[in-house]
C-alpha cells in the first residue's frame, strides 16, 4: 500500500495549479489530505472518482479553513470523522479510515504561528491528541498517522535551528512532545528509511525560501511500532509545486 500525504492549502486552488495531473501519476492508493479549505460540497469529488480515488472529508464549520479529507482506491471499512472532542471537530482536524486491521489517520495539527491564543490551543491539542491516540491503540492496533503536524522535531528537520529555536514550530516543549509522542510506539517513517539533511515539506511563501530549500519538514507518516517491518519506503516528494507543502509518502508491504 503506497499512502501519500499532502497539506494542499486550498483543494480548490490545488486543483487549479495541476492537483489532478499530480495524484493520477502519484500511484498512491490512499492520499491524505490536510487544509482542504472547503465544505464537503466544494471538494470536486467526480474529478477524484474518475481517477478511482472514492472521496471521505471533513469539513471546518468556519468556510475557508482547515478541513481533511481521505481519498483511497481501496474501499475502507469504515470511516470514523473527528475525535468527538467539540472544540476540535469543529475545526475539521481528524479524519479516520480503516483497511482491515490497519487504519489511516489524515490529521491538521494546530499552528501557533499566529499568537500565545493559538500556541496554548496547539498545546492543549497535542495533549488531547496523544491521549486520543494511545486509547484509539487499544482498539485499532495498527496505525499510519499521516498529516501535517506543524512541529520540527530535531535540527536536522529544519534550514535555520538556531534562529528558528523560539519559534513555534520548532519550540522546546513541541519538540519534546513529538521525543515523548514517538516514545510511546510510534516511528517517524522518513527518518526511519532516510538520515540526510536538507529534506523539508514545507517553505515559507517569503524570501525566495523553497528556491532556496529553506525549508521545514513538519509533515510525517507516523507509522506504530507493530508494523516496522512493513515499511518499505518512505520519500518527499519536494518538486511538486500545487502548494507551500509538498506530498510525503509511505510504502508499506
Amino acid at each position: 500500500m503506497l499512502i501519500a500525504s499532502y497539506n494542499v492549502n486550498g483543494i480548490r486552488a490545488a486543483v487549479k495549479k495541476g492537483f489532478l495531473e499530480w495524484l493520477e501519476n502519484s500511484n498512491a492508493d490512499v492520499v491524505c489530505i490536510q487544509e482542504t479549505k472547503a465544505q464537503d460540497n466544494q471538494i470536486p469529488v467526480m474529478d477524484f472518482a474518475v481517477l478511482g480515488y472514492q472521496t471521505y472529508s471533513f469539513s471546518a464549520k468556519k468556510k475557508g479553513y482547515s478541513g481533511v479529507a481521505i481519498l483511497s482506491k481501496i474501499e475502507p471499512d469504515k470511516v470514523v470523522k473527528g475525535m468527538g472532542i467539540e472544540k476540535y471537530d469543529n475545526e475539521g482536524r481528524f479524519i479516520r479510515a480503516d483497511f482491515g486491521p490497519l487504519s489511516v489517520v489524515s490529521v491538521y495539527h494546530p499552528s501557533g504561528s499566529s499568537g500565545d491564543v493559538r500556541q496554548e490551543f496547539k498545546m492543549l491539542w497535542l495533549e488531547d491528541y496523544r491521549n486520543y491516540i494511545l486509547e484509539l491503540r487499544k482498539e485499532r492496533l495498527q496505525l499510519v498517522l499521516s498529516g501535517d503536524y506543524n512541529i520540527c522535531h530535531q535540527a536536522i528537520d529544519i534550514h535555520d535551528p538556531v534562529r528558528n529555536a523560539k519559534s513555534s514550530g520548532f519550540l522546546p516543549e513541541e519538540r519534546e512532545w513529538m521525543s515523548n509522542f514517538l516514545a510511546h510506539g510510534f516511528i517517524d517513517s522518513f527518518r526511519y528509511v532516510n538520515k540526510e539533511p536538507h529534506n523539508y515539506s514545507w517553505w515559507s511563501y517569503r524570501a525566495n525560501a523553497r528556491a532556496n530549500n529553506k525549508g521545514w519538514r513538519i509533515d510525517y507518516h507516523m507509522v506504530s511500532d507493530n508494523i516496522e517491518d512493513k515499511i518499505s519506503n518512505a520519500f518527499i516528494q519536494a518538486d511538486t509545486y500545487q502548494s507551500d507543502h509538498c506530498p510525503i509518502f509511505v510504502e508499506l508491504k
